[in-house]
């Protein structure tokens, strides 16, 4: 009720981008006077063993909210398993025009076309490797890779790679993003012919650490399909399904509205449904060897628990953790311990 308050009476008010640095300020203060650790008390999710690693419960912080590993430690003191920070580029990238965040509040959905806004994989590589040497505890870290906007398409492969080569070794897993519909021409890089060179490159340079491929909800069936089918073919780790959709079909706010936002990818809610078809397809095709990482429409531990029942090994977050607050994680892990 105070979040809901506050967030009213403040963040409201601010610029999306403006309100989530703060945000971000907020969780490294709640980090440094040690009350995120107080999310933490009297609340102990069931731990699980996924990618032969072992998480502290189900729930996690998907990519695109901590983008630069920034607040690494504190995401998970606040109580998310596991943090997947990037999305990450080989080359430093600004992102795209501002404004390019925003709210739409009737349907507690979020439209962005941030572009892959980070300061790229060296800095952000560094980042980590100072992190781990802290000695801190830490949750598990995913690393989310994408394609740099100056790099042409056809040299997708080395690009990837590149950024593989840098964030492996501080990594516990690599995300290859090919699915944002915010870097041009990128969700071209699904279709299996060209992505399978990517996803080798990858594989062969992460260092044994398991390596998966989000998709898009706007996938058709068949090409779900077939991604399950190469990941099968080239013994990859799993697939996060989904990242945000480009389709405005869903939403409760008037298309006049929508459409005075502009073009991004569509998240919330309102991804719920796609999201859900997307993982019975995915665990129907590739059984109970691979991992399928559940993202879009999470809100709370009763949707994170039908998540798990639908075959998900694990459960990410980022659009309710805006609407819901600093307490969104422990709220549903007390959900889930019941």
């Amino acid at each position: 009720m105070l979040y809901k308050a506050l967030f009213k009476l403040v963040f409201s008010k601010l610029d999306p981008e403006h309100a989530h640095y703060l945000g971000m300020f907020v969780i490294k203060v709640l980090g440094i006077t040690r009350l995120s650790k107080l999310s933490q008390l009297g609340v102990k999710a069931k731990s699980v063993h996924v990618l032969g690693l072992d998480f502290a419960g189900p729930f996690g912080i998907a990519a695109g909210f901590d983008k630069n590993a920034i607040a690494v430690k504190e995401l998970g003191e606040l109580g998310f398993s596991h943090v997947e920070i990037g999305t990450v580029t080989r080359h430093p990238q600004p992102g795209n025009p501002k404004p390019r965040l925003f709210r739409v509040v009737k349907d507690q959905a979020l439209i962005n076309r941030m572009g892959f806004n980070n300061e790229g994989a060296d800095q952000v590589a560094r980042r980590l490797a100072k992190l781990r040497a802290s000695g801190a505890k830490l949750p598990v870290i995913g690393v989310n890779i994408g394609k740099s906007k100056i790099t042409e398409l056809v040299d997708a492969v080395s690009d990837y790679e590149y950024s593989t080569k840098a964030l492996a070794p501080v990594a516990d897993y690599i995300a290859v993003n090919v699915s944002s519909p915010n870097t041009p021409g990128l969700r071209s890089l699904q279709d299996v012919d060209q992505l399978e060179p990517i996803l080798v490159a990858v594989s062969n340079s992460a260092l044994g650490k398991p390596v998966l491929v989000k998709i898009a909800p706007d996938l058709e069936d068949r090409a779900v399909i077939e991604v399950a089918a190469l990941v099968r073919k080239l013994g990859l780790a799993g697939v996060i399904a989904t990242n945000t959709t480009i389709k405005r079909d869903v939403l409760e706010t008037s298309a006049q509205q929508v459409d005075s936002f502009g073009a991004g990818g569509l998240s919330g809610p309102v991804l719920a449904t796609r999201s859900k078809e997307i993982l019975v397809l995915l665990r129907k095709e590739l059984g109970k060897e691979f991992v399928v990482i559940s993202v879009g429409g999470v809100v709370d531990g009763q949707d994170v628990a039908e998540r798990l029942s639908l075959g998900a090994d694990l459960v990410q977050g980022y659009t309710g953790f805006v609407y819901q607050g600093p307490l969104w994680a422990k709220k549903i892990n007390a959900s889930l311990s019941t």
